[in-house]
């Protein structure tokens, strides 16, 4: 599908208007996106958004990280919180925020959804490194490692409810000051 096309009554992202190509994301230090969550090039316009902000504000060593965390959090709202438990009013479409703000010390992802259910990590995440070697493959989950790598991307992740409903995952990556470089060492105070 070619973005402008209308596909079984849904628009792209791209044709909401809310977003074009990586020029959109020149110049400043914060930039949003909002899409459709049902859209069909909602993940790949909400990554190219991001690495296309991140090269613009000399950040492009976080690029690949930001992406898979992005790709990760844009994935769980569009599998998840997207359901049809919740008959939406007619003309109302789901959508996603993007957030990306960058300060001197630290670059923020945020990504909010309509969904006030918590993310939830699989069951098999209470089993720590040294215990997973002994269990059999069976009682790990096959499905479900994304907040899993979003965790060991970023250098801290929580959510919060919205104001009105919804929630939002925010990810924290430490900056070393200079561009695209992490700070060294360990953190502490991971709160998902």
């Amino acid at each position: 599908m070619e973005t402008g096309e209308v596909e079984r009554g849904l628009l792209p992202a791209t044709e909401v208007g809310i977003v074009g190509r990586a020029e959109v994301a020149a110049g400043g230090r914060f930039r949003a996106l909002t899409l459709l969550a049902s859209a069909q090039d909602t993940p790949r316009t909400a990554r190219r958004m991001a690495v296309g902000t991140l090269k613009c504000w000399e950040l492009g060593g976080l690029a690949e990280d930001v992406e898979l965390c992005v790709s990760e959090l844009v994935g769980n709202v569009v599998l998840h919180a997207i359901t049809d438990r919740r008959p939406l009013e007619p003309g109302q479409r789901p959508v996603i925020t993007l957030t990306l703000r960058s300060w001197p010390r630290w670059l923020f992802v945020e990504v909010a959804d309509e969904d006030p259910d918590p993310p939830t990590l699989p069951l098999g995440d209470g089993f720590g490194p040294d215990l997973a070697e002994d269990l059999p493959e069976a009682l790990l989950p096959d499905h479900g490692r994304g907040l899993h790598i979003v965790r060991t991307l970023a250098d801290c992740v929580w959510w919060a409810p919205g104001e009105n409903g919804g929630k939002s995952v925010v990810c924290r990556f430490d900056l070393d000051g200079g561009p695209g470089g992490r700070l060294v060492g360990t953190h502490e105070g991971r709160w998902m």
